[in-house]
């Protein structure tokens, strides 16, 4: 090193630094990467995405290059400066401790933390050029590198530690989604983030949560007189109707209005014809999860489902409307029997009825009651009270101020829901 002027020495412990501080942000760059946004690029056809991918599907080769290259870089800077400070002071052990330990500090902070920091911050920007630098490096690096991949194997073999991990049976959890999703908040509009929240949350929604209470439904009697019949047909707002005999919850069959008008025409409305275009009526268990319902009524084509229980009891009955009302949130097209339900006050407070549904209140209000246990605003306050209400009752549930409005055959017939209350410091 003595034909070696001090400034080319300086020159040539920058030049280690820079490397060494390469191969560190290298190394984060490539681990922070996101896996999903790569394989979007390579999918695209980008040339260095594809490269990258390639370098993280053989990442003990990737990271043995990486830390060989990085550790033999430091070395060099130590030793390098070691000859510096013999070239200036001599052989003086304090300038020799003073050098190590000012060596140490900038290999830390230059070549260690700024690089990484810098890396974690941008991964894509420095792990996707320098794929293109530490690809020749591996294939250089790779006598060594298998060498010391082997010798650690073998530690890890004797230590019984088991490093074999089948990728491909790796599967995301439903919450590890969910979060996947909450976490690219700044990538996405909000209105599709909820939008894709809501589709995850499908998998734990039943549509005992989301269906039309039996006593809720317009369905159609066919022992009816003609004339109610006919009557009940034109003034209907559905497309589909069950339709009955004697009692509600014997369902015999679902009118399709649109096959009705030739019926209509007619002086009276034929009962027997209108038996004969029904289709029959699909059941549903109230315990089926809304995904898999949402997937049922694709392979059927069918819109409608009647929900019963583990005893063939009609609950009530669920549509095509009402699970995609839980992903994209309230449709504007609603019949008359159902606007009005949630009348706002001038107070900020909202009056609504005792059967709507808590998964709808929580929906158009904004609210947070929960949904573990009763399904309506109606069974929410009798478990909460334990008791039939009174008119004028008040309570609070969740936070939020309940006064009971309007009480009718032992159910809630009408309640107003204020703001939650805030605390005064």
């Amino acid at each position: 090193m003595d034909e070696f002027s001090l400034l080319t020495l300086f020159g040539f412990l920058i030049l280690l630094l820079v490397f060494s501080g390469f191969f560190s942000g290298s190394e984060t760059s490539m681990m922070a990467i996101n896996r999903h946004r790569l394989n979007h690029l390579v999918r695209k056809g980008n040339k260095s995405a594809k490269l990258t991918a390639e370098l993280l599907g053989k990442v003990d080769k990737l990271l043995g290059s990486i830390l060989l290259g990085n550790t033999l870089l430091n070395v060099a800077a130590a030793t390098l400066t070691e000859i510096i400070i013999l070239r200036l002071f001599g052989h003086n052990e304090l300038a020799m401790l003073i050098g190590t330990l000012v060596i140490a500090f900038v290999i830390l902070v230059f070549s260690e933390i700024m690089p990484k920091v810098i890396a974690a911050s941008h991964p894509e920007r420095i792990a996707l050029p320098s794929s293109y630098l530490l690809s020749p490096l591996i294939m250089l690096f790779y006598p060594v590198v298998s060498v010391a991949t082997a010798i650690v194997r073998g530690l890890l073999w004797l230590l019984r530690i088991n490093i074999q991990t089948d990728q491909s049976k790796q599967k995301m959890t439903l919450e590890e989604l969910r979060g996947l999703v909450l976490d690219a908040e700044h990538f996405m509009p909000r209105k599709h983030q909820k939008m894709l929240l809501n589709l995850v949350d499908l998998e734990r929604i039943t549509v005992n949560d989301v269906m039309i209470p039996r006593n809720q439904i317009e369905a159609l009697d066919v022992n009816a007189e003609a004339g109610e019949l006919r009557q009940q047909i034109v003034t209907c707002h559905h497309t589909l109707l069950p339709v009955y005999a004697d009692t509600p919850s014997n369902i015999i069959g679902i009118l399709h209005i649109k096959r009705v008008p030739a019926l209509l025409q007619e002086a009276t409305l034929d009962v027997a014809r209108l038996r004969e275009i029904l289709h029959e009526p699909y059941f549903i268990p109230f315990d089926t999860p809304l995904l898999k319902q949402l997937q049922q009524f694709q392979e059927r084509h069918a819109r409608l489902g009647l929900v019963v229980d583990e005893y063939g009891e009609l609950l009530g009955l669920v549509t095509l409307e009402n699970i995609l009302e839980e992903i994209v949130g309230d449709f504007t097209t609603q019949p008359p029997s159902q606007t009005g339900k949630f009348l706002r006050q001038e107070d900020g407070s909202t009056l609504l009825e005792g059967s709507s549904s808590l998964r709808e209140v929580n929906r158009k209000l904004g609210l947070r009651l929960p949904l573990d246990g009763a399904k309506t605003l109606n069974g929410l306050i009798l478990e909460h009270l334990e008791d039939i209400p009174e008119a004028g009752t008040s309570l609070k549930i969740a936070g939020y101020p309940i006064e009971i409005i309007q009480t009718q055959d032992r159910i809630v017939k009408m309640a107003r829901i204020f703001p939650p209350l805030t605390q005064k410091l």
